[in-house]
């Protein structure tokens, strides 16, 4: 059965950090391209970061500079560090999977979907 938890949400202050974890199971599927997707309530679900099954990283203009997506094979999960947060930052944070992909940002290309980890920054 496939499943990718999330995990590290939190309320923050503007300027602050956080990491996001993605557990993955199995474990093969720590070796597909994953990636972080966000989402405010009033707003689409947004792609900003993937990282491919070379390790080769896309990251969102939005984000770029402040969140690194990365992954730890040996413990199957996935990590999205996210500093110099901005209260746009603010939403629900998802983990997804897929083994082949096109656009690493796009949500139609990924099969798996986490149930997401609150992110709040004010």
């Amino acid at each position: 059965q496939v499943q990718l938890v999330e995990s590290g949400g939190d309320s923050v202050q503007a300027g602050g950090s956080l990491r996001l974890s993605c557990a993955a199971s199995p474990y093969t599927l720590i070796s597909s391209c994953m990636a972080w997707f966000r989402q405010d309530p009033e707003k689409e679900r947004e792609g900003i970061a993937s990282i491919a099954s070379d390790g080769s990283t896309t990251c969102a203009d939005s984000v770029k500079g402040r969140f690194t997506i990365s992954k730890d094979k040996a413990k199957n999960t996935a990590y999205l560090q996210m500093n110099s947060l901005k209260p746009e930052d603010t939403a629900m944070y998802y983990c997804a999977a897929t083994w082949t992909v096109v656009d690493g940002l796009r949500e139609s290309e990924y099969s798996y979907w986490g149930q997401g980890t609150q992110v709040t920054v004010s």
